[in-house]
């Protein structure tokens, strides 16, 4: 499997991008370079912007059955490439392979179908006394994605665009930009028409930049920090793009006094950890009902001492490196600044590589910056209430509202769950839903993605009176 790539790919062939310099893409288990891909420009961007604009009236026009036909061999051409998928993420983000086989490669295949079968049974149009409503494609959508999960962001993009008949310009992360070239070679294989998906590897003030300003990028799609998404959101508002953001979150996970308080923290801590805690909806915030406070704070003591960490190639690895050396030392901040009672985080991490021990803090203030800003590393933080007023209170006592868990009886957690101020709450470990919408309130975000209503996220809506 070749790593490096020299290319971009505009207009349906790979392509020389305008200049010459490249950008390396280090592993962070070992970090050693893995290869190089281009750094793109703006006149790169130039260019596969005016391929997609080129491209869409055909795609557009093109009945959505047959869209969803052609999202059904790409997924058939990635589905052949599963095990590079996997093996890419696991080089380049460091993802134990076990999860990068089950998640980095198997949720962005279950998404890709999921669109493709949709697509191939459109909705019915819908009249409203005189007037006929239809939906059609946005236009050009400009897709800037993360690198945490390098290919499920960019297949819920690209796929709900190419479903909903728009053409795509897209911009994966610098640190993961391996993978969407996998994509990109499965859909050069599934005959995607010219123009309809680009790529333009790059930073984001380079690329990302000329993207999110482009005149005619008709919307952005963008998941990452919210920083990011506020400035990519002043670019497009001087033109009137729609902007589509998934950006941060620090979720709570709320324990009721009648929870299974075993599970609730054994599945909590989990979710916290998961991607070494690179994981926008993590429960990163454990509160806990007082009378079982000093047991939770035990059992995820516990639970965190079990997550070794390691080769990410290793079948005994359960929590893989950082992305890089700048995230590691911004979580190393966050820890050494948390003020609270360190309860797990000494055991050895391995010499060489991005790790940080899997970390929990009792006794965390809930106005702390350990509480109130996304950390993005595995650390979780313990938090008591009094009742079930209180644990509502605290859960919504953040800027960010993207996920969250509830644990107790089932009609108290779900009375708790409609007050939490959050786009996803998991009741007793219910599990993730690939259909159903995903997105934040407050600052982690606008729209949403996954699903119906994912697709519309790409769509205007147009009223014919006759």
């Amino acid at each position: 499997m070749t790593l490096s790539r020299d290319r971009i790919y505009l207009d349906g062939a790979w392509t020389a991008a305008v200049g010459t310099e490249t950008i390396p893409v280090e592993n962070p288990a070992t970090e050693e370079i893995l290869g190089h891909v281009p750094a793109g420009t703006a006149a790169d961007v130039d260019r596969a912007v005016a391929a997609a604009r080129a491209a869409f009236p055909g795609w557009a026009g093109t009945p959505m059955a047959e869209r969803g036909a052609v999202l059904g061999k790409l997924h058939e051409a990635l589905a052949a490439r599963a095990g590079d998928i996997a093996r890419t993420v696991g080089l380049e983000l460091g993802t134990p392979l076990k999860v990068a086989k089950a998640v980095q490669a198997g949720l962005p295949l279950t998404v890709l179908r999921g669109y493709a079968d949709l697509a191939a049974q459109p909705v019915p149009e819908e009249t409203i006394g005189n007037s006929l409503i239809v939906h059609e494609p946005v236009g050009v959508v400009g897709a800037i994605t993360p690198w945490n999960y390098p290919l499920h962001q960019v297949v819920a993009k690209v796929a709900a665009a190419l479903a909903a008949g728009c053409t795509v310009v897209l911009k994966p992360s610098e640190l993961t930009p391996l993978v969407a070239y996998l994509l990109i070679d499965a859909a050069d294989e599934a005959g995607l028409p010219p123009g309809v998906l680009n790529l333009v590897p790059g930073t984001g003030p380079v690329v990302g930049a000329a993207i999110a300003g482009h005149p005619d990028v008709d919307m952005v799609s963008f998941t990452g920090s919210t920083a990011t998404g506020r400035a990519i959101t002043h670019a497009a508002a001087d033109r009137i793009a729609r902007v589509a953001l998934e950006l941060g979150g620090k979720s709570a996970n709320v324990i009721l006094e009648d929870a299974d308080l075993t599970k609730a923290v054994k599945v909590g801590v989990g979710n916290a950890f998961l991607n070494s805690g690179q994981t926008c909806t993590a429960w990163t915030r454990m509160l806990v009902h007082r009378s079982h406070y000093d047991a939770a704070v035990e059992l995820a003591a516990a639970a965190a001492s079990a997550y070794t960490t390691g080769d990410p190639f290793d079948e005994g690895t359960r929590l893989g490196p950082l992305v890089s050396a700048a995230q590691r030392e911004r979580v190393r901040g966050f820890i050494a600044r948390a003020g609270a009672r360190q309860v797990a985080g000494d055991a050895p991490v391995p010499d060489k590589g991005y790790f940080v021990a899997p970390t929990v803090f009792a006794d965390v203030d809930p106005a702390s910056e350990l509480a109130q800003e996304e950390v993005f590393g595995p650390v979780l933080s313990i938090i008591g209430f009094d009742d079930d007023d209180h644990a509502v209170e605290i859960a919504n006592n953040s800027k960010y509202g993207l996920a969250g868990g509830v644990w107790g009886s089932p009609d108290r957690a779900l009375a708790v769950a409609r007050r939490m101020r959050t786009g996803a709450v998991d009741v007793n470990g219910g599990s993730f839903n690939p259909v159903a919408p995903f997105g934040g309130y407050k600052q982690s975000g606008l729209g949403r993605e996954l699903g119906a209503y994912g697709l519309s996220e790409f769509q205007q809506t147009k009223a014919i009176q006759r």
